[in-house]
């Protein structure tokens, strides 16, 4: 008997091409890998110290499953740091893609259209600021594309996760806006925004639609920050590990380290407050460098040096991978920032004591929100393992004289 002829193949015939277009739709539906977004150092350190974390046994994400999308600003210290974080991620075996969102009239667009892919794929999504407009853009292109996964409508990830990593202060604030399912704005703004933020309202409201837990949606607060999470809601302690394993222990100079801010450049504290506040610790505990927080501006480091003698040092790396390198002061003294929380983990065991000094409201210009004087006092009171200071007395603010025209 002949045995000729052609057998159709097990995936030909009536109906194959709908069963594989649904085997599609089931692979997308159960997604590969992680994709994390990020516009700061500080961001990309803590999507590290996470895939650290949540390791199984401790071997954390797996390298192939982790990419890491980085959105830098314009700001040059800030790109000079994220590009050395850049390279140590890159180290650990995490995929890096640098997209210049920001590059110019149809970067955003471009940016946009070569993440839609990614973010179809994805079995879980990191952000490390909530509150950015662009991430809260492709949160909301994340969920369109997910939609039932064929266009069939809903609401949900389809049991894909979303991860929010510490931001610094910030994911305080956004754990309490959360939980109160309130808008998402910044501690340090004041007012609701102008036409922009009400042009924007949708998107952000469907962003924090996707980062609120449900039956079908998954949400993890990777954090070192005191924070009190909302029902159904996960946090997962952030102890520095990753860093304290990668770097040191330093060595400790035995002298007096300050820690700057950017209080005065997100309009919260008067800038001769802030100076003369600088002054007077720098003589009370023999301070001999300022660490320079990456947005702080030319013109009043250059004020800080002449004015104290202190010795400018500018970070190529966040301060508690730099602190952790060495070599650090045995006392660090900060204002109400991110490293009174952040650097007694990373530097713990190392005989370093973190000193934070409170902003007196007196400091605040008319413009600081409502909220500042409340929200630093916070981050003050919640710090563990420091030593806090009363406000550092400084100068009135030098008024203009008498007009002699």
């Amino acid at each position: 008997m002949s045995t000729g002829g052609v057998f159709p193949h097990p995936d030909s015939g009536p109906g194959a091409g709908a069963a594989r277009r649904a085997a599609r739709r089931t692979r997308a539906a159960r997604g590969t890998g992680t994709l994390a977004f990020v516009e700061s150092p500080v961001q990309l350190l803590n999507v590290l110290e996470w895939a650290h974390a949540t390791r199984p046994g401790g071997a954390g994400e797996r390298s192939g499953e982790l990419t890491v999308v980085v959105l830098p600003p314009r700001d040059p210290m800030t790109r000079g740091q994220l590009r050395r974080m850049a390279e140590l991620a890159r180290d650990e075996g995490v995929a890096v893609r640098w997209e210049e969102a920001r590059g110019g009239a149809g970067a955003p667009l471009k940016t946009v259209a070569s993440l839609v892919g990614p973010l179809r794929r994805a079995s879980r999504i990191v952000v490390g600021d909530p509150f950015s407009r662009y991430v809260q853009l492709l949160l909301s292109l994340a969920r369109s594309e997910r939609d039932g996964g064929d266009g069939s409508g809903g609401d949900g990830w389809g049991g894909r996760g979303i991860v929010v990593v510490d931001d610094g202060t910030a994911t305080m604030e956004f754990v309490t806006q959360l939980a109160r399912g309130e808008r998402l704005v910044r501690w340090h703004r004041k007012g609701a925004g102008g036409a922009r933020a009400a042009l924007f309202a949708p998107i952000s409201a469907s962003a924090r639609r996707r980062m609120t837990p449900s039956a079908d949606q998954r949400v993890e607060v990777f954090s070192s920050m005191p924070v009190e999470p909302p029902e159904h809601v996960t946090v997962v302690r952030n102890d520095f590990a990753w860093t304290r394993a990668r770097f040191g222990p330093p060595i400790l100079t035995g002298g007096t380290d300050l820690v700057g801010t950017s209080l005065v450049e997100t309009g919260v504290v008067d800038p001769e407050r802030y100076l003369g506040a600088v002054a007077s610790l720098a003589r009370a505990h023999g301070a001999t460098r300022y660490f320079a927080h990456r947005r702080e501006s030319a013109d009043k480091l250059h004020r800080i040096t002449a004015e104290t003698g202190l010795e400018i040092v500018r970070p190529d790396l966040p301060l508690e991978l730099v602190a952790r390198r060495g070599p650090i002061g045995r006392t660090v003294l900060s204002f109400p920032s991110t490293v009174v929380h952040t650097l007694p983990l990373a530097l713990a065991g190392t005989g370093v004591t973190v000193v934070v000094c409170d902003v007196d409201p007196a400091w605040l210009t008319e413009n600081a929100s409502p909220r500042a004087q409340g929200f630093l006092s916070g981050v003050t009171g919640t710090a563990r393992d420091v030593r806090r200071l009363a406000p550092a007395p400084s100068p009135p603010p030098v008024s203009p004289g008498p007009s002699t025209s």
